[in-house]
């Protein structure tokens, strides 16, 4: 199976208990929970036993040792996460309205996850990869951006391919080199996976089904539109492939969309039909929500089997 290595943040997640909880004053919290999207997204590449390393910056901290140890445990290969003393590992704190919406303080760039470089760790682990994936959120600096660029670039000069989650708000644009940044990807991705209306920040158009053949048309292989507990879509130039959601109750939303995208990435990498990719697709996303934690509910291959034989 190909090695899957992403680049970007690690950070740790901390939690408001309590459902319209203010930050303006003191109140209870849980956490650290080992967090990050690209992080959440080679767990679950992990998990599922798929070939996988990160290239990422910690501090020298108990927040650094939680995320690594939790990657260790998960099969990804550490190698290149590089430790600094003097930098703290990354950190979200987060809460949560009554419909659902959450509101993240975050410190990143501040953080060692601005440090991040390509060092000869990371330069052994690409020219080992079958494949790189690029999740949008890490596009937050030029020392990431140009990680990210030099991997793509290796990856597809052996022959691989690149996998994209945009990740990204609309007002995260206007950022200095972000548009930029995210057309570089795009115009060197294999398969392209928006969450809901990020699929119209790349198209000029507002039908879904056009939009997708826009993209399609730039040189993309297949187009997975993540719609929550509406399912996933994926466009391919053979058709259309929907897919539903499974039904299950949601604790914590942290990361689902990337365990979604790591398992569509493996199964699309071992040559799986979209119908089958999706369905695990689903089921890792479903699972991901029921536990609080964005890398709590990341699951084995055998737990995604279990739980779709339960879904029969």
């Amino acid at each position: 199976m190909r090695k899957i290595v992403t680049a970007g943040e690690i950070l740790v997640e901390i939690m408001a208990r309590d459902i319209g909880q203010s930050f303006l004053t003191p109140g209870p919290l849980v956490g650290p929970f080992p967090s990050g999207a690209p992080a959440i997204f080679i767990d679950q590449a992990g998990r599922l036993g798929q070939p996988a390393a990160i290239i990422a910056s910690v501090g020298a901290d108990d927040f650094g040792r939680l995320n690594i140890r939790r990657l260790e445990e998960s099969g990804v290969d550490v190698s290149a996460i590089a430790v600094h003393d003097g930098a703290a590992t990354g950190s979200a704190f987060v809460r949560y309205e009554a419909d659902g919406r959450r509101h993240f303080v975050f410190n990143i760039q501040n953080s060692a996850s601005g440090l991040i470089a390509l060092d000869e760790p990371g330069r052994a682990l690409l020219a080992t990869a079958g494949h790189f994936h690029v999740t949008g959120s890490s596009l937050f600096s030029e020392r990431v951006i140009a990680v990210v660029k030099a991997g793509i670039e290796a990856v597809r000069g052996r022959g691989g391919t690149v996998s994209f989650d945009p990740n990204i708000r609309k007002e995260m644009l206007d950022a200095p080199g972000r548009r930029e940044a995210l057309e570089f990807v795009l115009d060197r991705t294999d398969l392209f996976l928006p969450s809901g209306d990020e699929l119209f920040l790349f198209a000029d158009v507002g039908d879904e089904a056009a939009a997708a053949a826009e993209i399609l048309a730039r040189g993309v292989s297949a187009v997975v539109v993540k719609k929550g507990a509406a399912g996933a879509t994926c466009y391919d130039h053979a058709g259309a492939v929907q897919a539903p959601a499974f039904p299950v109750e949601e604790v914590d939303p942290t990361g689902a969309g990337d365990c979604f995208g790591a398992a569509f990435v493996s199964f699309w990498l071992r040559g799986e039909p979209p119908e089958r990719a999706l369905r695990f697709a689903n089921a890792c996303g479903a699972l991901a929500v029921t536990k609080k934690g964005p890398m709590a509910g990341t699951a084995t291959f055998a737990e995604v089997e279990a739980f779709l034989e339960s879904q029969r």
